[in-house]
């Protein structure tokens, strides 16, 4: 008898000799990220049970690929976002390095504001001692981008 999780098993069989469609396939592969997710899955059952899902052609094949792993973690809420001590909710690094970037082409925007003959050296020097600063931000901030990036698609190491 069947139980109230048994739903795409059941089908399985019923349509087991019939062909999956590439949405399917993507069903199932996401159900493995949220069992990878959650540490049902290591990263090389992971990696081997997304080729069998790809692999796939039927119903049953993908129901194979997924039958140990409960119905419904696709639907799973995902994890809060990270937060600092205080609670407060980490921010995304494009945010500061858009501010700094509109701070800096602002004080570019002020060197040819002086007239011919003006003294030009505050203006000069403000790029030139700000254009260093940013250079820093510009870094910590690729880098903060590109550690979210392997974070999202589940790289480790």
């Amino acid at each position: 008898m069947a139980g109230p999780g048994d739903e795409p098993a059941a089908e399985a069989e019923h349509c087991g000799h019939v062909r999956a469609a590439h949405a399917d396939r993507e069903l199932v592969i996401e159900t493995l990220k949220a069992a990878f997710t959650q540490g049902r899955l290591d990263r090389d059952e992971f990696d081997l049970r997304v080729s069998q899902a790809f692999a796939s052609r039927t119903y049953a094949e993908l129901a194979a690929v997924t039958a140990d792993i409960p119905a419904g973690l696709a639907t799973a809420k995902p994890r809060a976002p990270a937060r600092l001590q205080g609670g407060q909710q980490v921010r995304w690094p494009g945010t500061l390095l858009g501010m700094a970037t509109v701070l800096y082409a602002g004080a570019w925007t002020s060197v040819p504001l002086y007239p011919e003959g003006g003294d030009n050296a505050l203006a000069g020097a403000l790029v030139f001692l700000i254009g260093p600063l940013y250079v820093v931000i510009l870094t910590l901030c690729a880098g903060q981008m590109f550690a979210l990036w392997r974070e999202k698609r589940g790289f480790t190491g």
